[in-house]
């Protein structure tokens, strides 16, 4: 009995050593996992959004060493009545209003600064449907009516194989994908914890089987689709979505931050929503957009590309919003009006005819509510509407 009982004791020791060497070898990789499970918090979501690093594997978007591009000083505006109680009700953690290219409004809420590199979450997709553009329009890519294993063979077995790249960018690929972020066993739930223990996303990708349509004919909001054009964009090219982006948007651009991105195991951008900038930044973004492409006298995207990505393309219900090539439209959009939008309530509003972008950030937990989301659009609108005058703003 003594022999025995000493065994079990060696036992119990070797496995708990055993535990604490596994915990040491992955404390990595769990502190990562509990601060996703913490992500979004109503206590730490504010400081979380702004510390993305923290939890996550990352890596900077070169943004070379030429000179930062101005963002000029605007006349003061007066925003709207009721966007005080906006920004509280959505708590709302930055703002940039820019008119004609010049700031009017700025302000940074519940501790953030300007110098926060915030994540963008969606609007990262707006960026890359930027960078699919110039890729395009340098011939890498010769049709978005290619479809995506011609260019990614890896996909052929799974729910891809039949899809172009033009379903991918319009998100009617009828992939089965479950977005549901409330929902912990959700693909979109499943993703993040991939990310965040350095797993694959390509292999997560190349692993989705389940269609509900066929490609073209409904559209669904599916974040994986723009994974998959980040992949076509890196095999029709043979370079880094890091570096391509760095090299053909972020470096022209003169942003002031250099950015980051969050990235996967291998090392490859997390582009369907893990951009990092400052606000200032995104609205640099946002006016190269208003402009057509055309940024400090240099057309850095193509202006068909931004024409046609940022008109209602994708095969959308009548009751929904309107969808591009990564980019969203008002129900009733007015000439020239879209948007590039995140979970939690992160928006880039553009308004070519009013002049107007703004770039706004939040830690929103009613983002869901469409009622939320179409009064969003009205304030939006209703500081559009209050802009008048300005001078010229092209860069």
């Amino acid at each position: 009995m003594h022999s025995i009982l000493k065994w079990v004791v060696r036992l119990v020791v070797a496995l708990m050593l055993a535990s604490l060497v596994m915990g040491y070898w992955k404390r990595e990789e769990l502190f990562r996992l509990i601060a996703v499970n913490s992500l979004f918090l109503p206590d730490q979501i504010v400081e979380n959004f702004s510390h993305m690093d923290r939890a996550f594997l990352n890596a900077p978007i070169p943004r070379g060493n030429g000179p930062v591009s101005p963002l000029p000083e605007g006349a003061e505006a007066s925003l709207p009545d009721g966007f005080e109680q906006f920004t509280r009700d959505r708590n709302v953690t930055s703002v940039v209003v820019l008119k004609d290219g010049a700031i009017v409004y700025e302000r940074y809420l519940q501790g953030t600064q300007p110098d926060d590199l915030r994540v963008s979450w969606s609007m990262a997709k707006s960026y890359l449907s930027a960078l699919m553009g110039v890729v395009l329009a340098e011939g890498g890519i010769s049709s978005l009516d290619d479809r995506v294993i011609d260019y990614v063979p890896a996909l052929r077995d799974g729910a891809y194989h039949k899809a172009t790249i033009r379903n991918v960018l319009n998100m009617a690929t009828g992939v089965t994908f479950d977005e549901d972020y409330l929902d912990q066993k959700s693909d979109i739930n499943r993703m993040g914890r991939i990310l965040a223990l350095g797993g694959e996303m390509d292999a997560f990708a190349a692993g989705l089987t389940d269609t509900f349509a066929a490609p073209g004919t409904d559209w669904k909001y599916v974040s994986i689709d723009t994974h998959v054009l980040g992949m076509v964009i890196r095999a029709a090219t043979g370079r880094s979505i890091i570096d391509l982006m760095g090299d053909r948007i972020i470096t022209p651009l003169g942003v002031e931050r250099t950015p980051y991105y969050l990235t996967d195991g291998t090392g490859v951008a997390f582009v369907l929503g893990g951009l990092n900038s400052t606000t200032r930044d995104y609205a640099r973004f946002g006016q190269m957009y208003l402009q057509q492409g055309l940024w400090n006298g240099k057309q850095i995207v193509p202006r068909d590309w931004v024409l046609a990505s940022t008109t209602p393309s994708a095969p959308t219900d009548a009751d929904q919003m309107g969808y591009g090539y990564q980019w969203w439209m008002p129900r009733d959009a007015r000439p020239r009006e879209y948007m590039g939008r995140g979970i939690y309530g992160q928006y880039l509003y553009i308004n070519e005819e009013a002049g107007v972008v703004i770039a706004l950030t939040a830690a929103d937990l009613q983002f869901r509510d469409q009622t939320v989301q179409r009064q969003n659009v009205a304030m939006f609108r209703d500081i559009a509407d209050s802009l008048q005058g300005g001078a010229d703003g092209e860069r």
